[in-house]
């Protein structure tokens, strides 16, 4: 388990170096701050992970098959650094989207990938067609996750409207 988290943590930093490092004609469609942004925006909706919500653990980060953190012995600093990953394991699916990879990555942290991308069973979301064609009228698609067993939580709802503000590139 500490092998696992200071590999973590190793691969935070030296994204975070690259990140730095890399030259702004190459630079990432989203800056440093708003990184950070989104993180603490991240926190402070899902809140901490307890025992309680299994099978989730930190800051809301779904266990996935053969991992074995836990909610018991997680410290903040490890959910903070599991939070960073999974963020940025988004940030490189949406990689294509410029502009909008931040805005997908944080809807993504919270209602999964496949949600928005489609699988074989499922199709790709309305909100990432209208990005895919260009049109930028895409608060109504976005704001339409905030469902919970398909009926709409006003939390959630209010989550979406933070998430827009913050994040959405006009």
């Amino acid at each position: 388990m500490k092998t696992r988290i200071k590999l973590l943590s190793l691969l935070c930093l030296c994204s975070v170096g690259y990140a730095r490092a890399t030259p702004r004609s190459n630079s990432l469609p989203y800056t440093e701050n708003q990184f950070e942004m989104a993180v603490a925006c991240i926190k402070h909706f899902e809140g901490w992970h307890t025992v309680r919500n299994y099978p989730y653990v930190g800051y809301g980060h779904q266990l996935q098959k053969g991992e074995r953190y836990s909610a018991r012995t997680m410290t903040r600093k490890q959910g903070d650094l599991l939070l960073r990953l999974d963020l940025m394991r988004n940030l490189y699916l949406f990689r294509g989207y410029g502009k909008d990879a931040l805005l997908l990555s944080v809807l993504a942290y919270n209602v999964g990938p496949y949600a928005i991308l489609g699988t074989s069973k499922r199709p790709k979301s309305r909100l990432l067609r209208k990005i895919e064609r260009g049109d930028r009228n895409i608060y109504n698609d976005y704001i339409a996750f905030c469902r919970w067993h398909g009926r709409p939580v006003k939390s959630i709802k209010f989550r979406r409207q933070v998430e827009f503000d913050l994040f959405f590139v006009r």
